[in-house]
């Protein structure tokens, strides 16, 4: 591990390095003549690299070593695969997510369900509690609506992602989700990634607006210190200044997580887009940069759903999707995962 020290340190600080160092099992060597920056050898864990940047004397850490986060990328390592149903995230494969932003009726559910399945995707999403801005918009159909994605799974045959705001429904929701979903707004709600870190079911765990991709990927690691290595990230775009979307698709956000994680990375192009017209080319957008996944708002009857209904493409528009999907996949060497066979 190289440390990078403060400038004129005082003797308790340096100190306080040192004693760190000697009690983690580290041999510290200086490296430069101002002995600001230090080379520690040693059995590193996940846990040196933090509790060293939680030290006053500390600048930052220049290269971690051994002591490397459990989302990293470790030389030579391969891929995460995560499972989900019949959908494939990473190592070579990618799969398509579609569904309705709300859970609303048991019959518009079932609808949309049957036609993303028919054109090639094997997750449904469906959030039946909804994370809302205003306390008095819609807040979803709750306990009913994981009752109703209960039995549009029994009838499909699709897996089902949905969120979870509350560590306390965790243990209700993971009863019927396959892949448990963090929202934007709960990516640094630390107690809620333990949760369901301590679920053994995967979790999709969406960059928070604002977050830098270390901060995006540490969340990630409160999932994986609980034991939990199914972890799908998702960029789902972050704030800008032009209202011409809702959020900025940052694609080479796609491409620099596949170097830095072994874990899967998906985007979210309705989340970013905020409109359906531009839903299709950001999908591709993210697909190109290396996605190992698209998750998209799907409906029936855009102008009656309850929320987000400017964003949500028809199924016509996802079917294009999904073959546009089939063929860069196909590009790239990789697998789609799909529920049909499609176009190539």
């Amino acid at each position: 591990m190289l440390v990078r020290l403060r400038k004129n340190l005082s003797e308790p600080e340096l100190a306080a390095v040192l004693s760190l160092a000697g009690q983690l099992g580290y041999e510290v060597r200086t490296l430069e003549p101002r002995r600001d920056l230090l080379e520690l050898t040693g059995r590193g864990a996940p846990d040196h690299r933090s509790r060293f940047e939680d030290l006053v004397g500390v600048e930052s850490i220049l290269d971690a070593g051994e002591a490397r986060e459990r989302f990293q990328r470790a030389p030579g390592a391969p891929d995460t695969l995560v499972k989900v149903g019949e959908g494939r995230f990473g190592a070579g494969h990618v799969t398509v997510i579609a569904g309705p932003c709300a859970v609303e009726s048991a019959e518009r559910l079932a609808e949309i369900a049957r036609g993303v399945r028919a054109r090639g995707a094997t997750v449904l999403r469906g959030g039946a509690y909804k994370p809302r801005t205003s306390p008095y918009s819609f807040q979803g159909t709750r306990e009913r609506g994981l009752e109703m994605l209960a039995r549009v799974k029994l009838e499909t045959g699709l897996a089902v992602v949905t969120e979870v705001l509350d560590p306390r429904d965790v243990e209700a929701v993971a009863e019927v989700a396959d892949l448990i979903q963090i929202g934007s707004r709960n990516m640094a709600n630390s107690a809620l990634l333990a949760e369901v870190g301590r679920q053994r079911k995967p979790v999709l765990l969406k960059r928070g607006f604002s977050a830098t991709l270390r901060e995006f990927c540490l969340a990630a690691e409160y999932v994986l210190a609980e034991g939990n290595p199914n972890v799908i990230l998702c960029e789902r775009g972050i704030r800008g200044f032009d209202p011409s979307t809702r959020n900025v698709l940052d694609v080479g956000a796609v491409a620099a997580l596949k170097c830095m994680t072994h874990l899967p990375v998906i985007v979210d192009p309705s989340h970013a887009a905020g409109r359906g017209d531009i839903v299709r080319p950001l999908a591709r957008a993210g697909l190109a940069a290396g996605a190992d996944g698209v998750m998209v708002d799907v409906h029936t009857a855009p102008s009656e759903a309850h929320c987000d209904g400017h964003q949500a493409i028809s199924l016509e528009e996802f079917g294009r999707i999904a073959a546009d999907a089939q063929a860069m996949v196909a590009l790239d060497g990789k697998r789609l995962s799909s529920s049909v066979e499609l176009p190539r």
